[in-house]
């Protein structure tokens, strides 16, 4: 076997690994990075980046439907889903190519093919050995798939991106952010769509108040929710079509069963027992506050680690892991409040603590917040209500916690958070002037206490 020596060889071409190989390298370091699919990871070729694009589309029968109390007179009478899938392939390519230019013009090498370990400092790339002084650990998360009978007829957040024609019908099975997203896009653009979830509520681990709110929209808009129900089979009809059967015994004839019933770490084509590397309960690599796994020269970030699963929470730990062992200036990732949304429909921002997740941690909490119709639907017959919440510590003022259900929540959110990562107060946000007439300003006017 051909054999090259580096200082450091990544594996995983996603965020996390792209951002610690380009910054490694321009510190000086010989850098190889491994992908055995195509550069830019989950976010950029199957996740949110196309997600996001697929969001934009499923809207657009509700704006059309509002633009007529605006005087527009917009009749829509199809919509055409081989364009949409066209169109952004084509926008992906173009962003895998992006990812692959910055890693050349950083002077790292690029290798495509399924890598694994034959012991912490040699990496096998198909007939290559790499040597290396340091391993990076990037190879992010996958779909996880129960056991259940006829599950082979069912599909997950990676294959729904090249559905070959628009599903008539749709079972999204799971309560987290992509099955929620994926009914929403679904239902947008014209496809029935039951979301079944074996939990009571949706979104576990989102703020309570945030998860009834957005319950109650999306039935609005016409998502068939089944909470406390789950899928037992799967069967195909002679037809082609899949026959599902629920917990209840119901059953229901539809064209795709898409299963977003969580992600588990990528890391079985690792070989990571020959580096003696440590797992954890979900099968995630641990590491220590710097990225560091139980073997020295080893590290990981990302997904694969199970910290918080975001693209920018992977581009952040990846460029401090480069900064400290090759940049000779030693920082941490700082994974408090960070940031979040999710792109159902209503949108969903958040930032910090939760009401529970407050209470639970601190002596005193104040809540504040506003149910509302928005500026732009008092014209329209759009029945969508939008709801923000403050968490606020009421020994120091602080807000430790904001939530947001409403259009454009991950933009207003993004600004808010930066409010709250300095430390702002409750007594900041009522000093701010709003922005009139916006949405945004009602985080500056909630001036009453919600009830306990």
């Amino acid at each position: 076997m051909n054999e090259n020596v580096y200082d450091l060889v990544v594996i995983g071409g996603g965020s996390g690994g792209v951002r610690a190989a380009r910054i490694a390298a321009g510190h000086g370091a010989k850098v190889a990075i491994c992908e055995e699919f195509r550069y830019g990871g989950t976010c950029v070729i199957r996740g949110c980046v196309p997600k996001k694009m697929m969001v934009y589309a499923a809207h657009y029968h509700e704006d059309f439907d509002d633009s007529q109390a605006y005087g527009w007179n917009t009749k829509v009478d199809s919509f055409d889903w081989a364009r949409l899938i066209r169109n952004k392939d084509a926008e992906i390519d173009r962003l895998n190519g992006i990812y692959e230019n910055l890693l050349s013009n950083a002077g790292v090498e690029i290798l495509y093919g399924t890598a694994s370990l034959i012991d912490a400092n040699t990496v096998r790339l198909g007939d290559q050995t790499l040597s290396t002084d340091k391993i990076l650990i990037a190879s992010g998360g996958t779909p996880f798939m129960p056991e259940i009978p006829g599950i082979e007829h069912a599909i997950s957040s990676n294959e729904v991106f090249h559905l070959e024609s628009q599903p008539k019908s749709a079972v999204v099975v799971g309560g987290g952010y992509i099955a929620v997203e994926f009914a929403g896009i679904f239902n947008g653009i014209g496809t029935e769509s039951i979301l079944v979830y074996r939990g009571p509520q949706i979104l576990r681990g989102f703020d309570n108040d945030i998860r009834e709110h957005l319950a109650k929209e999306i039935v609005k808009k016409g998502i068939d929710l089944r909470l406390d129900t789950n899928v037992t089979k799967i069967e195909l009809t002679e037809s082609g079509h899949k026959q599902v059967t629920f917990t209840d015994d119901s059953v229901r004839v539809v064209d795709c069963v898409l299963f977003a019933t969580g992600r588990v770490p990528n890391t079985e084509a690792l070989n990571l027992n020959n580096a003696n590397i440590e797992l954890g309960s979900k099968g995630q690599i641990k590491v220590d506050e710097t990225s560091k796994t139980n073997i020295d020269n080893i590290y990981a970030v990302g997904d694969v680690t199970d910290r918080i699963a975001l693209t920018p929470v992977a581009t952040m730990e990846g460029h401090a892991f480069a900064d400290t062992v090759f940049g000779n200036n030693p920082r941490l990732a700082d994974h408090t409040n960070v940031p979040s949304a999710v792109f159902s429909q209503p949108p969903i921002g958040s930032v910090g603590l939760s009401e529970e997740q407050a209470r639970e941690s601190l002596a005193n909490v104040d809540t504040y917040s506003s149910e509302f119709k928005i500026l732009k639907h008092t014209l329209t017959e759009n029945t969508e209500r939008t709801f923000m919440k403050l968490i606020v510590d009421a020994d120091t003022d602080r807000v430790v916690g904001a939530h947001m259900v409403g259009p454009d929540a991950a933009e207003i959110m993004q600004g808010i958070a930066i409010a709250i990562k300095a430390g702002a107060t409750k007594a900041d946000f009522n000093a701010t002037v709003g922005i009139h007439p916006s949405t945004a300003e009602e985080f500056c006017t909630m001036r009453t206490k919600d009830a306990d």
